[in-house]
């Protein structure tokens, strides 16, 4: 470490020798921001305060416009349109370019398409574009929409009139010049600072979960020995609790090792997996405790029965508070014979909540029956939800081809990688009972149609980037351009 830190030092003089001809840079943040978000996907007070913080090299105007289109659409087209009826400032006087000192970001979070424009003493070149439009990118296929506008713009000023010796043409030069082999050096320096900062906030989150379930321990042993073994749920709960001790102990094992290893051993990244399996392993015994002292209190109808159901019925109650949003989406057809059936069962499921409830306090209907009761509705939902995708799907895609690829993806967010949808295992007795694919959610199917729309842009040529401004815009040629993502 200690050479690496004197190569380091070298060549940091070096590089200081090597751009102390150029101008200084300066820091100027933006002479204005204005938002036009007509597609109200953009949170302004996070928004704001970010992008009049970010630092341009010379006195810039941003403007940041929004709107729902379709994956058909020209974004250029559609922000020259704009321009021209909303904000006539933005064009220069002659009306061909963009106006000086403005730099434009555009967003259409339907069509999936991200588009920067400039004026003339603000244009970068189109390689430099694209960088600016990535930035983005894996924000935006997250639904970060806020977050990825911010993370443009700061791309766009960190290269926006950017001086020679900033530009990474140069810097590469320089580095590969003066020391390749150090380039080397800090990005395994990097790569463990990185891993390390892992390593932490994942023995953080294990030492959370390990320590309420050590805790709890002696209470969980307890709540397991009075579950009724005869219930349905109940057995298959036990089933669990059967390998919970054998599963604790293995997460004390793990628990020991990962407190054994020093700072240095965090930055290692066969440790990091080591230290995530720990923190894994300690949230499945968290969730699972709550489990098994929800069925025991549920199912004996014990004093705590009441929290313990509405813990049951809170997955339902989300899908049923999603339903709305989720229609008012473009392109989710909300006028369909499968959009009113499921506001017609989200109404209905709303009173027989209640009706069970009440049903369940006064002893009319046995827990059992009412776990039931709310597995036959979830699974209604998930058959609700399917029909209702093979709408949307009909009405988006253009083909066979794009349909089959629309219901791989909509398949596959409910079978779920984790890792690619986000499934997490839902700590509750039917997600205990039933596997995680056997319920289709609506964040499921949200996720599962955004990520088929965007399989579908890309299958007709989406991705690569747009530089005209179509039919509508006549000679104009200011300096811009969209890509898809």
């Amino acid at each position: 470490m200690g050479i690496v830190r004197k190569i380091m030092g070298v060549l940091a003089l070096v590089l200081i020798g090597l751009t102390s001809a150029g101008p200084a840079a300066v820091a100027v943040t933006p002479v204005d921001v204005v938002v036009a978000d007509q597609a109200g996907v953009l949170d302004q007070n996070t928004l704001l305060p970010a992008v009049r913080a970010i630092d341009f090299y010379q006195p810039t105007k941003v403007a940041i416009y929004t709107y729902n289109g379709s994956s058909a659409d020209n974004l250029n087209e559609e922000v020259l349109r704009f321009a021209r009826a909303e904000h006539p400032e933005w064009i220069s006087e002659d009306g061909q370019k963009w106006a000086n000192g403005l730099f434009i970001f555009a967003l259409d979070p339907v069509g999936r398409h991200v588009g920067t424009y400039m004026g003339e003493d603000r244009k970068v070149s189109l390689d430099q574009r694209d960088d600016i439009q990535n930035a983005s990118k894996d924000l935006y296929r997250d639904a970060q929409w806020t977050d990825g506008t911010i993370a443009g713009i700061t791309r766009g000023a960190e290269l926006i009139n950017q001086p020679w010796y900033r530009s990474t043409a140069f810097l590469v030069t320089a580095w590969t010049t003066v020391a390749a082999a150090v380039a080397g050096a800090g990005t395994w320096l990097m790569v463990r600072w990185r891993t390390r900062v892992g390593s932490r906030k994942e023995l953080a989150r294990g030492d959370a979960s390990y320590s309420n379930v050590s805790m709890d321990l002696q209470v969980t042993e307890l709540n397991a020995e009075t579950i009724p073994e005869a219930s349905r749920y109940g057995s298959t709960v036990l089933e669990k609790h059967r390998t919970f001790l054998a599963k604790y102990n293995t997460a004390t094992g793990l628990s020991n090792q990962v407190h054994a290893m020093s700072s240095r051993d965090l930055g290692k990244r066969p440790n990091l997996k080591l230290i995530r399996n720990y923190a894994d392993a300690a949230a499945e015994l968290d969730a699972l405790d709550d489990v098994i002292a929800d069925t025991n209190a549920l199912l004996n109808r014990g004093s705590a029965w009441a929290p313990a159901w509405d813990r049951q019925l809170a997955p339902f109650r989300a899908d049923l508070a999603a339903i709305e949003q989720m229609l008012s989406k473009r392109h989710a057809q909300s006028d369909s014979a499968t959009a009113a059936a499921l506001r017609s069962f989200r109404d209905e499921s709303h009173r027989e909540l209640e009706r069970w409830t009440s049903e369940l306090a006064e002893g009319i209907i046995t827990p059992e029956t009412a776990l039931d009761r709310l597995r036959d509705a979830r699974t209604h939902l998930s058959e609700l939800l399917k029909n209702h995708a093979d709408t949307v799907i009909a009405a988006f895609a253009k083909n066979e081809k794009e349909a089959s690829l629309m219901r791989d993806d909509m398949e596959s967010a409910q079978a779920g990688s984790k890792a690619k949808y986000g499934r997490t295992y839902e700590p509750s007795i039917l997600g205990t009972v039933y596997p995680a694919y056997y319920f289709f959610s609506v964040p499921t199917f949200n996720s599962g149609f955004n990520t088929g729309v965007s399989s579908v842009g890309s299958a007709r040529g989406g991705g690569g980037s747009t530089t005209g401004y179509g039919g509508s815009g006549g000679s104009f040629s200011g300096s811009g351009s969209s890509s898809s993502f």
